[in-house]
């Protein structure tokens, strides 16, 4: 069974950046259209950003458009998000998945606080 591991979150103030690095088996990650999704404190999981599987084409919400950066090395089998202007409401746990999300592969995530 595959696995993913979320890494890279943090306090961090209004404005500021984090790197969010995603490592994925194998299994998962080739051919896969792969995403970050987030969880703010008493909301739904929500989709962040999604990138095709050779990274020539990504797509965001409208609430992190201009903000985030979503990437990937196929040759390391990693995902990246790379957050800057960091926002209060960024506030969330993040995870990757694939898209559309597989229920198996929801991992721990990487808890991202953003201080006002």
């Amino acid at each position: 069974q595959g696995q993913l591991v979320e890494s890279g979150g943090g306090l961090v103030q209004t404005g500021g950046s984090l790197r969010l690095s995603c490592a994925a088996s194998v299994s998962i990650f080739r051919g896969n259209i792969m995403a970050w999704y987030r969880q703010p404190p008493g909301k739904a999981r929500e989709l962040v950003a999604s990138i095709t599987r050779t990274g020539d084409a990504t797509n965001y919400a409208d609430s992190v458009k201009g903000r985030f950066t979503i990437s990937r090395d196929n040759t390391k089998n990693m995902v990246y998000l790379q957050m800057d202007s960091l926002k209060p409401e960024d506030t969330a746990v993040y995870y990757c998945n694939m898209k559309p999300p597989y229920r198996v592969y929801w991992g721990q995530g990487t808890q991202v606080t953003v201080s006002s």
